[in-house]
């Protein structure tokens, strides 16, 4: 049959060649015929009863749309907002941009001055050099000469917003290891660990045994309880508010728990670095002086030498790597604030946001089509249309730092491209290649569906898999 086959398509060739030449649009046609079918059977799943999605393909050679519906109607992302962000970073940073935190000791002020830069890596555990080990394993010997000369720590924190949580985050997510704000110095990635040991019986109290790394000057109240073995975890931290200082555990976890772990945010991850420093600088025996609180304010004026360790991140392409992969919020908005304070000398989220939006806007895309209020896509208030990710899914192909930003998304479904996931809403928007060689970019939003997440992707895999 294939033999037959093959010889006709040499005879067409030479007798008819327009036929040859019509067949590839023929095959088009009839992928975009069969994702218009899936996707019309998709929508009328009961799933999507009350929900509106939206799905927008493109040929990525000649830009053609093989589909689009509704896509140019705001959805809610979730965390495909991140393909915006990391563009962007990419584009107006450059994949080798460093953070960098600097400590400068000034013997004649009598001062330890901290200029922070926003590094979301700092005390990251997913580098040797950024862990918090391998920080104070440079940093307290460097200071071992002037610990008992300096009565203060200054914090330069000239040019930074202090609202570290962006406008439109929930309370339920901010104390969660997810709903990490965003400061000027960020500590372990703004997060820790919480050890819960659950009761035998169904509705006892669930205890806290342990937090990983020892918090200071926060402390934790469970009022949690112990549900049915294997419902797993429903616990969350609620962020304290008033002033207060004091988190609540609520929800559940499995009964007969011995060490249950979850994580938590931390409010402040400078307190929580000053708390540790101030630790090994006394286990290392150095002195018996506490290291006093930070103070805001900028580095007096001296006429002497400064000793300076600098402390630098990696670079911007591996940040982006991590920050996709494994949807790290943190990274998103520190890097909004870094785009803010490169262009204005000053972060803050809104300004970070408006650098965004307006870079787009020079490519040609409408500014209303991105409704953003945070850097990753966690805040249920932001809109943003298939149209607009999928243009700059297309602009990111034709630019130098493509690879490393390809290389970042995550493969589900055997596609590279970025998910999102918040309540009721999924997404996901990427790359593919099709068996036949032709590549195609796209994404697919869906918002306010009902029933199984599971089972919702799989419809959504479903109607993805014609451009396989």
């Amino acid at each position: 049959m294939i033999k037959l086959l093959d010889r006709f398509r040499m005879y067409a060739a030479l007798v008819f060649p327009w036929i040859i030449i019509s067949m590839p649009a023929a095959n088009g046609q009839n992928v975009a015929q069969q994702l218009k079918n899936a996707f019309a059977a998709f929508e009328k799943d009961p799933q999507l009863a009350h929900a509106i999605s939206s799905l927008y393909i493109m040929e990525t050679g000649t830009g053609t749309v093989v589909l689009e519906k509704n896509a140019f109607t705001g959805l809610a992302p979730a965390s495909t907002q991140k393909i915006i962000t990391s563009a962007a970073a990419f584009e107006l940073l450059g994949r080798s941009y460093q953070y960098k935190t600097s400590f400068i000791v000034t013997p004649e002020c009598r001062s330890l001055n901290i200029i922070p830069s926003g590094d979301p890596t700092f005390g990251s555990e997913r580098w040797e050099n950024t862990r918090p080990a391998a920080v104070k394993q440079k940093l307290v010997p460097f200071l071992r000469p002037f610990i008992k000369d300096f009565d203060s720590i200054r914090i330069h924190n000239a040019g930074w917003d202090p609202q570290d949580i962006p406008d439109g985050w929930m309370w339920q997510d901010i104390g969660n290891y997810y709903g990490a704000g965003a400061g000027m110095l960020n500590w372990r990635e703004n997060q820790f660990d919480i050890m819960l040991t659950s009761g035998k019986k169904i509705g006892d109290p669930v205890k806290i045994t342990n937090t990983s790394p020892v918090l200071y000057e926060y402390s934790l109240q469970s009022l949690a309880t112990s549900a049915s073995a294997g419902s797993g975890d429903n616990a969350y931290v609620y962020f304290p508010v008033n002033g207060s200082r004091k988190a609540v555990i609520t929800g559940t976890i499995p009964v007969n728990e011995k060490s249950f772990v979850i994580s938590g945010a931390l409010p402040d991850g400078l307190r929580q670095f000053i708390g540790e420093l101030n630790d090994s600088i006394k286990e290392g025996q150095l002195t018996h002086h506490d290291i006093p609180h930070a103070i805001s304010g900028s580095m007096c004026e001296t006429q002497r030498s400064p000793h300076t360790l600098t402390f630098y991140s990696p670079p911007l392409d591996s940040i982006i790597y991590w920050f996709n992969k494994k949807s790290i919020n943190l990274y998103g908005e520190a890097l909004a604030k870094t785009l803010s304070y490169q262009k204005y000398a000053y972060a803050s989220t809104d300004s970070g946001i408006s650098v965004i939006k307006n870079l787009w806007k020079s490519k040609g895309l409408d500014m209303l089509e991105l409704n953003m209020v945070d850097g990753s896509g966690l805040s249920p208030l932001n809109r943003v249309t298939t149209h607009a990710q999928v243009e700059i899914l297309q602009y990111a192909r034709k630019q130098p730092w493509f690879l490393s930003f390809y290389q970042s998304l995550p493969e589900y479904n055997g596609m590279k491209m970025k998910s999102g996931t918040i309540r009721n809403v999924k997404g996901f928007c990427g790359y593919h290649t099709s068996k036949t060689g032709k590549e195609y970019v796209f994404s697919f939003l869906v918002n306010n569906y009902n029933g199984s997440p599971a089972a919702l992707v799989r419809k959504m895999y479903k109607v993805l898999d014609h451009l396989k």
